[in-house]
């Protein structure tokens, strides 16, 4: 049976790392190998239960010799453990498989999971190692059409491939009550507050300050706006906001959450879900899994966001940036009636288990895998 190996930078949290683990699951799946290359992190143990190995090189590192000497580990990694395709999902890692895939002769296949800035020659240069794969998978339309006006890519070697959400964990009829009351509990959420949940990486471009400036302008003290995500270190972000929250007299109605095990639970736990990102999504899994849960999302309409949300119809779409748009959405959302509310999280729901699945995505990616296997 083949062996494929991914890399990527670590295995912390994010969706690259979750799409990592599902791909894992589906090889294992199929009595393929699954590799693991990657720094390490919280998630190696995942990879593991779901049947793949893990091998730990410093490939999160951007420096050009460090991305040359792993080359040369990547190489003989495939040559010892007889890989028949190495997968991509990050540029640095990306430039170190691609070089060892020249030395091997193995196919290379890459994931674009993100909006990459392109300022000049030397980025556009260092963003194209992900276009470079004999079959290149977007994540999104945005994002296929990102890679075909940037880098060429033409449609024989460019496979859309949307992420998914497993509709058995995201399912409202299956959560236990509990769950979601030790969470409320956990984050100190007072009875009967409307709460807001935005659940992101906490990181400048994920908007957490659009929010606090939208909350500052509803001056409504029922409301509780919670971040759910890891700040990864940012602490000099995370005081912006905190005294963002001061100067508008809301800190009171902020929780900053962190990591968070159980989105689920989460999600439930929320009145409406935000996505107030000010740069486009690749994708946007945070938006497919509240809607899996049946809830109202406003998301900020661009990229991956704008495919996902039927604006009024599954969810509501806000400007990007726009801190005014997005408190009048907050302000109509909380307005509807609640058989309103249930029917557009219900139609949501729907869209998500038609067109966004972890089992659709793993069956497209090993098509692609059998794909390049056959040339």
């Amino acid at each position: 049976m083949p062996t494929v190996l991914q890399v990527l930078p670590a295995l912390d949290s994010g969706g690259v790392e979750r799409g990592t683990i599902e791909i894992v699951e589906a090889l294992t799946a199929q009595g393929w190998t699954a590799l693991v290359v990657s720094q390490g992190g919280r998630l190696v143990a995942s990879v593991e239960r779901a049947g793949g190995r893990h091998i730990a090189l410093p490939l999160r590192t951007k420096l050009p010799w460090a991305i040359w000497r792993n080359a040369g580990r990547l190489a003989e990694i495939i040559r010892r453990e007889r890989v028949d395709i190495v997968h991509a999902r990050s540029r640095a890692p990306a430039w170190s498989a691609w070089l060892a895939c020249r030395r091997t002769g193995v196919p290379f296949v890459t994931t674009y999971h993100g909006a990459y800035g392109d300022q000049g020659m030397g980025k556009r240069r260092y963003n194209s190692v992900m276009a470079r794969g004999q079959r290149v998978i977007a994540a999104s339309g945005f994002i296929a059409d990102l890679v075909r006006q940037q880098h060429g890519v033409e449609d024989d070697r460019l496979r859309l491939i949307p992420r998914g959400i497993d509709p058995a964990v995201f399912d409202p009829g299956r959560l236990a009550g509990l769950r979601v009351a030790k969470l409320a509990q956990a984050w100190s959420i007072p009875e009967g507050a409307t709460v807001i949940l935005l659940p992101a990486r906490v990181s400048r471009w994920k908007g957490q300050s659009v929010l606090i400036a939208a909350l500052g302008l509803l001056q409504r003290t029922d409301l509780l706006v919670v971040f759910v995500g890891s700040d990864q270190g940012r602490h000099t972000y995370v005081r912006s906001l905190l005294d963002q929250a001061a100067a508008l007299g809301v800190t009171a109605q902020i929780r900053l959450a962190g990591h968070c095990a159980d989105m689920p639970a989460a999600l439930m736990l929320a009145d409406l879900v935000v996505s107030a990102s000010t740069e486009p999504e690749a994708f946007g899994r945070a938006v497919i899994e509240a809607q899996a849960m049946e809830r109202v999302v406003i998301a900020a309409g661009h990229g991956g966001a704008a495919e996902t949300v039927a604006d009024g119809d599954t969810g509501i779409l806000v400007p990007p940036g726009d801190a005014a748009a997005l408190a009048s959405a907050i302000s109509a959302a909380l307005a509807l009636p609640e058989a309103e509310r249930r029917a557009m999280g219900a139609r949501a729901r729907a869209s998500v288990l038609e067109h966004y699945t972890v089992a659709a995505m793993q069956q497209a990616t090993m098509a692609v895998y059998d794909e390049v296997l056959r040339q």
